[in-house]
């Protein structure tokens, strides 16, 4: 009768548009109060559930994604990415992948990526001719890539919930991150060629040498974070303080797009938006300590088990789960809800956990951009001033080529795990 309560009331809540941290506290507490359980044990799951070292560089990386974004950065690597590729056909729309997959490797979250991103190429991509919608699709779709190449927010919940090596999955999450850029580049060209968009003046040697000096801060700047991390020098947490200290120095005195007056509000912000996710990350922790204490991931991992044992279908049960999920749940309670259950099934099959991580990431970060509640979908709608339902029909092509990405990774482990093993070694 509780856990009908508990659902219940989530449900509801979230179709009626409730916030998902809200809806996750009120159905708790609901649960609680049905089952006679002292709501003192709010305040200590919570705090249980935020009490992670590795936590500490959300704020890290969002603040150094903000003085990145004012900072001017993101728009040097933009322009260095035109320069490269803007005389193919189609060249902004590949500049805007290219673009976001570089600022995704500073950054590690899908959403800074689609809002600075989106900010620069999508009035740059309609005053060049393309249509918003496709401009506002590439936007989104590109953006999953941030996460999924290092370093990786969603990643390091995985890694405080797991006790899988941080290190390790950002590492994982290079070639399928490189495969999805590769992917979206070839969709963007072969729809660029079919509709007639326009490619720019090739640009000289001397240009692109003079975009790349001029972008060589920002670029340097992925290279320290991600060469820190992987040779040991510092670990997540210490890589988004030296992110925060870069961005701040090369933006206020390098490209002078930062000054003192901007840095109280980037500092709000950051703080606001961290205090939002660690939120709800004790809110979702709440759920799920319920959620275990039902015994609700046994009964999913017998469910799944009594479909069938065999590891490739096993595999596609949990995809399809996943996949469903991240359709109309927000990532971080997603993970902290269902990550756990679901890696003992996935374990239990012989997959390993950090692809097992890799493939969970990529099918939320495919759900930031799928309808109806794809939160990526509803920035860069945003930003191009169109309706939802366009962006939503202009994606398709994207999520096609990104879930074809998700089958390569989910049957292929080599593509988590080969780099991995190459520069750390096999897990032991």
């Amino acid at each position: 009768m509780e856990v009908l309560m508990l659902f219940a009331v989530f449900f509801v809540l979230l179709f009626a548009g409730i916030p998902i941290a809200f809806a996750l506290g009120i159905s708790s507490a609901a649960y609680l109060f049905t089952a006679g359980i002292p709501l003192t044990i709010v305040p200590q799951r919570m705090f249980a559930g935020m009490d992670s070292f590795v936590l500490l560089c959300i704020p890290g990386f969002i603040l150094a994604g903000n003085l990145m974004n004012v900072g001017n950065i993101t728009e040097h690597i933009v322009r260095f990415s035109n320069a490269v590729v803007g005389h193919i056909r189609g060249g902004l729309g590949l500049a805007n992948v290219g673009g976001s997959m570089i600022f995704g490797g500073i950054s590690g979250t899908a959403v800074a990526d689609a809002a600075s991103v989106g900010a620069v190429m999508i009035p740059g991509m309609a005053k060049s001719g393309y249509d918003k919608p496709f401009a506002a699709a590439v936007t989104a779709a590109s953006s999953t890539i941030g996460p999924i190449i290092p370093p990786s927010v969603p990643m390091i919940i995985v890694g405080s919930l797991s006790g899988i090596s941080v290190g390790r999955m950002f590492i994982a999450g290079v070639v399928p991150g490189i495969l999805l850029a590769l992917g979206m580049m070839i969709t963007v060209y072969v729809l660029a060629v079919k509709r007639g968009y326009p490619k720019e003046k090739r640009a000289t040697l001397k240009e692109i040498l003079s975009e790349g000096k001029s972008a060589f801060w920002a670029l340097l700047m992925t290279f320290i974070i991600l060469y820190g991390i992987i040779g040991g020098f510092f670990t997540p947490t210490e890589a988004s303080i030296v992110a925060c200290i870069y961005a701040l120095v090369v933006g206020m005195f390098v490209y002078k797009g930062l000054n003192w007056r901007n840095l109280p509000g980037l500092f709000v912000d950051a703080a606001l938006t961290s205090a939002a996710l660690m939120m709800l990350v004790g809110l979702a922790n709440l759920f799920g300590w319920i959620l275990t204490s039902e015994r609700i991931p046994q009964m999913i991992a017998d469910g799944i088990l009594g479909i069938s044992d065999n590891p490739l279908m096993v595999i596609l049960i949990l995809n399809l789960i996943l996949l469903f999920v991240g359709t109309f749940m927000e990532t971080i309670a997603a993970l902290i809800i269902l990550f756990p259950a679901l890696l003992g099934v996935a374990t239990g099959v012989g997959v390993d956990p950090v692809h097992f991580g890799i493939m969970a990431v990529l099918n939320l970060m495919i759900g930031l951009t799928t309808p109806p509640v794809g939160i990526c979908l509803f920035v860069v709608s945003g930003i191009g001033e169109i309706r939802m339902s366009e962006v939503a029909r202009a994606i398709v092509p994207f999520l096609l080529c990104n879930l074809a990405v998700l089958v390569l990774v989910m049957y292929i482990p080599a593509i988590s795990l080969w780099l991995p093993n190459l520069v750390m070694g096999p897990a032991g």
